[in-house]
C-alpha cells in the first residue's frame, strides 16, 4: 500500500525524479541509520566470540531516554500524517524507519518507477537469500508508488507474486513497477525484482482500489 501523501505525478516532473524521501543530515536520519547498523551488527555478532557485556545495559539506557521524550502514540501518528509531502516513516523507503532498507524510487518518463537496493542479513529468509515476505513488501510498496506516479492510486486489494529464483542478499537489486490500466475504481499494476545480472527473481501483479484510509486526527 502506498502512503496517502502522493509523490509528484508523471508529466509534472522530469524523468528520474526521486519520488521517495532520502536520508539527510538531520539528527533523526543519523540516529535511524545508526539503528540500522545496530540491527545488522547484532545479527552478525558471534554469540560466543563477541564481547556483548554491557551492550544490553547501554542500549536499554538509550531506549529509556527516547521513551521518556516520546509523545503519545496517537499524537505521533497525527504528526506523521500532518504534511502533504512524501512520508518518511514507511518500512520500505522511510529514512526515519530503522527497518526500511531504505529503497529510493525514481519516476521514469515511460511511466515506470525503479530503484536499486542491497538487502543484508536482517532481511534473510533462505540461506543468503531475501525472505519471500520481504520481497512482497518491497513490491507492494513499489507498485503503490508507480500508481501515484501514474496519477491514480489506492489501496492494495490483491497482490500475486511469482518467485522465479532465489533473491540474493549482498548484491544490488533493481525493484521496478508500472501501472498497466484502470477501470472505474480498479487499478492494475505490475512489478519485478531483478538481480545485478539482470535475472528476474520475483514478479508481481497487483489489483488496487481507488480508496483512501482516513488520516489520524
Amino acid at each position: 500500500m502506498v502512503p496517502e501523501a502522493r509523490p509528484p505525478r508523471m508529466g509534472e516532473y522530469p524523468d528520474g525524479t526521486v519520488l521517495t524521501s532520502t536520508r539527510g543530515d538531520a539528527a533523526i536520519d543519523r540516529a535511524t541509520h545508526a539503528a540500522r547498523r545496530l540491527i545488522d551488527a547484532l545479527l552478525r555478532a558471534d554469540r560466543d566470540g563477541t564481547d556483548l557485556s554491557g551492550v544490553a545495559e547501554r542500549l536499554e539506557s538509550v531506549v529509556d531516554d527516547l521513551d521518556a521524550q516520546a509523545p503519545a502514540v496517537q499524537d505521533r501518528l497525527v504528526d506523521m500524517w500532518s504534511g502533504e509531502g512524501i512520508t518518511r516513516h514507511d518500512p520500505v523507503t522511510g529514512p526515519e524507519n530503522a527497518i526500511a532498507p531504505p529503497l529510493t524510487l525514481s519516476g521514469r518518463a515511460d511511466g515506470s518507477v525503479d530503484g536499486e537496493v542491497t538487502m543484508t542479513i536482517p532481511y534473510q529468509g533462505p540461506p543468503t537469500c531475501v525472505h519471500g515476505g520481504v520481497s512482497a513488501l518491497l513490491l507492494d510498496h513499489t507498485l503503490g508508488v508507480a500508481n501515484s506516479w501514474a496519477g491514480r492510486d489506492g489501496m492494495t486489494a490483491q497482490l500475486t507474486l511469482q518467485y522465479h529464483r532465489p533473491t540474493p542478499l549482498f548484491r544490488a537489486l533493481t525493484v521496478s513497477a508500472r501501472q498497466e490500466r484502470t477501470e472505474g475504481r480498479k487499478i492494475w499494476t505490475v512489478g519485478e525484482i531483478r538481480d545485478d545480472e539482470g535475472q528476474l527473481c520475483v514478479s508481481a501483479e497487483g489489483l488496487f482500489i481507488d480508496k483512501k484510509v482516513p488520516r489520524p486526527r
